[in-house]
């Protein structure tokens, strides 16, 4: 039987290659009929070949470079009020606050009152393996809470606390001043450092992301971004090689952002 796999791309992945949207969300695109093949509605399954014509809402996709040389990965320190959504109507959406001219989207997301790194992407297949990632890379926070950090907190943060009816993983929390501390965090439960200082009795008045995995925050001010570099981007990639449904594929555990 002849393999014709490096002819023909899945459909999810080829929309997602060419920065249209995430993975996930051109299976949503499929599901509600808004996708077509050659002016055809797909089948489930069905696989774009070399000429098919992919349209979402009668506009053609293009194809994305085999090189990657057309994608976008940027690193933007998201200042407090703006919210990691690319819905447009959303007031305050980190898409416009960034205003690029490419059709980029948030790798993960940092809540709203919090602020700090966060990498945007145009490549919609990378996304899809670093959320699905377990342990491939940590992310570093600078916390401020409301009242002085004792030994006690410290101890209890660092070994694991019950929110969202779980345990969080153990975790490196060093004290920095009376009252802020760093935690790297290797998982990324919704709300994850407020949930964990409330049950401890702390209020986060300040949360800022300061590092993923290699890539620091560094001089970027608030509202700023830049383009990773390709040595970030050589090792963002090596971290998430792994990051398949396919068990031949898996080289190690990966991590949420």
């Amino acid at each position: 039987m002849t393999d014709n796999s490096t002819n023909e791309k899945r459909l999810n992945k080829y929309i997602s290659e060419s920065g249209f949207c995430s993975r996930r969300g051109a299976d949503k695109l499929i599901e509600a009929n808004r996708v077509t093949i050659n002016e055809k509605l797909p089948e489930l399954g069905t696989k774009v070949q070399v000429g098919d014509v992919v349209k979402v809402d009668g506009k053609t996709i293009a194809a994305s470079a085999t090189n990657k040389s057309d994608r976008i990965y940027i690193a933007y320190n998201k200042p407090i009020g703006i919210t990691c959504t690319t819905e447009s109507h959303v007031r305050g959406n980190i898409i416009d606050a960034i205003g690029h001219k490419a059709r980029i989207f948030p790798i993960g997301r940092l809540d709203k009152p919090s602020e700090g790194l966060i990498f945007l992407t145009s490549d919609g297949d990378i996304v899809n393996k670093i959320l699905r990632a377990e342990n491939a890379h940590d992310k570093e926070y600078i916390v401020t809470v409301d009242k002085p950090i004792s030994e006690r907190f410290i101890q209890r943060m660092s070994r694991g606390v019950p929110i969202l009816g779980t345990i969080t993983k153990p975790c490196l929390v060093q004290v920095k001043s009376r009252f802020v501390f760093t935690i790297i965090l290797t998982q990324g439960l919704n709300r994850q450092i407020r949930r964990m200082c409330e049950y401890l009795d702390y209020e986060v008045k300040k949360l800022k992301r300061s590092r993923i995995m290699s890539v620091e925050l560094g001089n970027l001010k608030p509202g700023q971004w830049r383009d990773l570099s390709q040595a970030e981007m050589n090792e963002i990639n090596q971290a998430v090689a792994g990051s398949s449904k396919t068990a031949s594929d898996k080289v190690n555990g990966h991590q949420k952002i």
